[in-house]
């Protein structure tokens, strides 16, 4: 199933992109070569922050894929501060150079979504997951496991975006929001999950596997 509604580059930074040519354009023109030099950095940063391509998802049923682009920062054994319960952590950071397009780690329902406003610390610190401003969905799977995914906005992110709500069923590698401009994301699965990655690795959104569920 196709769950990119757009051409490459997410909606979320199509005002930014035109804007960012404009200007590149503008200052061409009045102001010549040298002086646009850095409002065309500008517009290839829009550019590429904002690219969003689609990515081959694996099939797995106990497979859960990771929700974001980014480094994996943390992997340890914590409570779960939305269900209250043991879990296992694990973190992906987004630098400004990753895909910030936020997609399902797995096929299941939602069952709650939280929105937490809160402060914009460095997304890699540990405090940031209890900290910083922050949307969490809480998942269930068709066989009944638990999962929360965590959308934590970092220390240049101001803008956490969440396009489903309670009660809507969602597949895997399936979009459902977006985060500008550095940030993380948190999963929290069930204790006996089995880890796939490691901390320092490199994941991409949809098509690396994190976990196998029990």
């Amino acid at each position: 199933m196709n769950h990119y509604p757009h051409p490459m580059l997410a909606r979320e930074g199509w005002s930014f992109i035109f804007f960012a040519l404009l200007a590149a354009i503008g200052s061409l023109y009045f102001l010549g070569l040298a002086w646009s030099i850095p409002a065309w950095i500008f517009f290839v940063f829009c550019v590429q922050f904002f690219r969003d391509p689609a990515r081959p998802i694996p099939q797995g049923e106990k497979s859960v894929l990771s929700p974001a682009d980014g480094r994996i920062v943390v992997i340890e054994p914590a409570r779960d501060p939305w269900l209250d319960r043991e879990s296992v952590k694990v973190s992906v950071f987004m630098n400004v150079f990753n895909v910030h397009s936020n997609r399902s780690p797995v096929d299941g329902e939602i069952m709650h979504c939280w929105y937490h406003p809160g402060k914009f610390l460095n997304a890699s610190l540990d405090k940031a997951s209890l900290e910083n401003e922050r949307n969490a969905l809480h998942i269930r799977t068709r066989d009944g496991f638990d999962i929360t995914c965590v959308q934590v906005a970092g220390l240049i992110a101001r803008r956490i975006l969440c396009y489903v709500d309670s009660g809507q069923k969602m597949t895997r590698g399936q979009r459902y929001g977006f985060i500008r401009f550095g940030s993380r994301v948190d999963l929290y699965l069930p204790p006996e999950t089995r880890i796939k990655v490691g901390v320092g690795e490199t994941v991409k959104a949809s098509s690396t596997i994190l976990a196998e569920l029990p």
